[in-house]
């Protein structure tokens, strides 16, 4: 399975870290975010990777060469000339999935202890056009699923705003998105948006009429790094995941 490394964002919750540097190469516990995601997935046997870079780009692509990117085979999407977001980022990179194969998207700034290769079983199973990591944990912003964990829409109770992606009478369960996912390149015909747009607008769209459903995982073993806060919650994670190996 390949996968793709959103690496491109900016990183303002990060700063003062992200002045300076990109968000994928901030330390956690002594090693850049970008590091410890690309060796958990070399550990997981995906070695065929594409990363997208955009703020401090010359930084992520110098880090890389230098480590001789792991032993993996890593290419890069480099958004320099104009930052693309998830949905944009994601299909500028379409050409690298030309194999038909399912592939894996992540955040850099996600550690999770995910069983991909149960990821990648449930989501070829279940024949979805893209299966989305969620969890049951406390969010402004969630996506919205029937009895069959397919996806019916999202919402953000901050402000108030919900999307349906198709009409449903019946109670609905709310999920917190992982910033992990797994998709079918078949996805690329159907994302007709072109140039920056976000992949939940994409998610969105192609749920009314296409299958996409969602992965339930432990949310105990799963820290979003890109807030300066949630560093130490990280940096205590990575040590419970180093002696449960």
């Amino acid at each position: 399975m390949k996968a793709m490394i959103f690496a491109a964002g900016l990183g303002t919750r990060l700063k003062p870290f992200t002045d300076t540097m990109p968000k994928a190469l901030v330390p956690v516990a002594g090693t850049p975010m970008i590091e410890i995601l690309i060796k958990h997935l070399i550990l997981n046997g995906i070695t065929n990777i594409i990363v997208n870079v955009h703020h401090f780009s010359e930084q992520v692509i110098g880090f890389l060469n230098q480590k001789n990117s792991f032993g993996a085979n890593i290419t890069i999407s480099n958004e320099s000339g104009l930052l693309l977001d998830t949905g944009g980022g994601l299909k500028n990179a379409s050409w690298f999935f030309d194999d038909q194969q399912p592939f894996l998207v992540q955040n850099v700034d996600v550690v999770c202890d995910i069983n991909y290769s149960g990821f990648l079983e449930t989501h070829c199973k279940d024949k979805a056009l893209a299966t989305l990591a969620v969890s049951r944990r406390e969010t402004s912003r969630r996506f919205l699923f029937d009895s069959s964990m397919q996806l019916c829409g999202w919402e953000n109770s901050k402000n108030n705003e919900q999307r349906m992606a198709r009409p449903q009478s019946e109670n609905l369960t709310r999920f917190a998105f992982s910033g992990i996912q797994i998709l079918d390149p078949a996805i690329f015909s159907l994302m007709h948006q072109v140039g920056k747009f976000s992949i939940i607008d994409s998610y969105l769209e192609i749920a009314s009429t296409q299958k996409i459903v969602g992965f339930v995982h432990n949310p105990q073993y799963w820290v979003d790094m890109g807030k300066p806060e949630e560093l130490l919650k990280a940096e205590k994670l990575l040590e419970i995941l180093k002696n449960k190996k």
